[in-house]
């Protein structure tokens, strides 16, 4: 992995502990809308996330898999992961 290793594995930790806050809040039964709250917090921080990796393996291995003239596997697969985020 071409991101930050050590800024994706804080994120990550805090959206894990988030989660962990959701499932007590449900298990609490709190109000919805602090749930929905919470949840779209942890969405954004692995959507952060996401952009991050994206971000670095598009810069790192697609650019080097760039480079040939060759078919390029790395380049379907970036185009592959554009066409999951859209759907």
């Amino acid at each position: 992995m071409k991101a930050d290793k050590d800024r994706v594995t804080r994120s990550i930790k805090i959206a894990r502990g988030q989660l962990d806050g959701i499932l007590r809040m449900i298990e609490e039964d709190r109000y919805c809308v602090d749930i929905s709250n919470q949840i779209m917090a942890t969405q954004a921080i692995l959507k952060k996330v996401n952009s991050e990796i994206l971000h670095a393996h598009i810069r790192g291995c697609v650019r080097e898999g760039l480079q040939t003239d060759e078919p390029n596997p790395k380049l379907e697969e970036a185009l592959a992961l554009l066409d999951k985020l859209i759907t």
